[in-house]
C-alpha cells in the first residue's frame, strides 16, 4: 500500500515543491493552502488530493487533519510547513493583531495538527511528524521578533515532541532551513536555496531508512552568514 502524507502549505513555494517530489515516489498525498485555483492546479499536475483551509481557524485546522485522515485511510507523515512572516517591525512598533496571527499560524496550527498526528499515529504505533521551522530559530536579527518568537516557540514544542513521539514509535523531525527563493518574499533572491533543493532535503528526512530517524536537519545557501 503507498505511504500517505498530509503537506500543509502545499500550494507555494517549498511546499508545492514536496507535493510533487512526494507523489512522485509513489505517496498519495493530501494538501492544503489557502488558495484554491492553485491548489486545484496542483492537484490537477500532480494527482495529489486536498482542499483549501484557513489555519488561523482552530476548529478548521482540527478538520482538515480528519479530512486528510479519511481521504487518505490514514495519515503516515505529516509536514507542517505552513508558514507567515508578512510584517517586519521593531519592538516598539508591534501590532497585536500581526502578533496573533503569526502566532495562528506558525505555532498555533502546527501544534494542533501534531497533536492530532501524534494520538493516531501512536495508536498505530508508527509515523512521521516533520515540523518546516526555520534557520531563524537558531539566530536573532533586528525587526523579526514577531517571526523568530513563532519559530523559537515551534523549536522548543518539537524538541518535547521529539521525546514524546519516540515513546510511542512515531518518528519526528525538526527541519531548519535557510533562505529560500520563493513568494514568501516580495523580492526575487536566486542566490538563496531553490524550492526544489529545499524540499529534497525533507524528502531525504522523509524516505530515510526505516531504523533511521533524522531529529533535527538545518541547511542553508552557501551565502548564507547570519549563524
Amino acid at each position: 500500500m503507498a505511504r500517505t502524507a498530509l503537506v500543509t502549505g502545499a500550494t507555494r513555494g517549498i511546499g508545492r515543491e514536496l507535493v510533487r517530489q512526494m507523489t512522485a515516489l509513489g505517496y498519495s498525498v493530501f494538501g492544503t493552502g489557502r488558495d484554491t485555483a492553485l491548489l486545484e492546479a496542483l492537484k490537477s499536475e500532480t494527482g495529489c488530493l486536498g482542499e483549501t483551509a484557513d489555519l488561523t481557524e482552530p476548529a478548521q485546522v482540527v478538520e482538515i487533519y480528519a479530512k486528510a485522515q479519511a481521504a487518505l485511510g490514514q495519515v503516515d507523515v505529516l509536514v507542517n510547513n505552513a508558514g507567515l512572516n508578512h510584517v517586519k517591525a521593531p519592538v516598539s512598533e508591534i501590532g497585536l493583531d500581526d502578533w496573533e496571527l503569526q502566532y495562528a499560524v506558525n505555532l498555533r496550527a502546527p501544534m494542533l495538527l501534531s497533536r492530532e498526528a501524534l494520538k493516531e499515529m501512536g495508536n498505530r504505533g508508527a509515523g512521521h511528524i516533520v515540523n518546516v521551522v526555520s534557520t531563524i530559530a537558531k539566530t536573532s536579527q533586528p525587526n523579526y521578533s514577531i517571526y523568530s518568537t513563532m519559530k523559537y516557540g515551534f523549536m522548543g514544542f518539537t524538541k518535547c515532541l521529539i521525546k514524546e513521539g519516540r515513546e510511542k514509535n512515531v518518528k519526528v523531525t525538526a527541519v531548519y532551513p535557510g533562505g529560500t527563493d520563493t513568494d514568501f518574499r516580495p523580492e526575487e533572491r536566486p542566490e538563496y536555496l531553490s524550492p526544489v533543493s529545499a524540499a529534497k532535503m525533507i524528502v531525504h528526512c522523509i524516505t530515510a531508512p526505516d531504523d533511521v530517524v533524522v531529529h533535527d536537519l538545518t541547511y542553508r545557501p552557501m551565502m548564507e552568514s547570519n549563524f
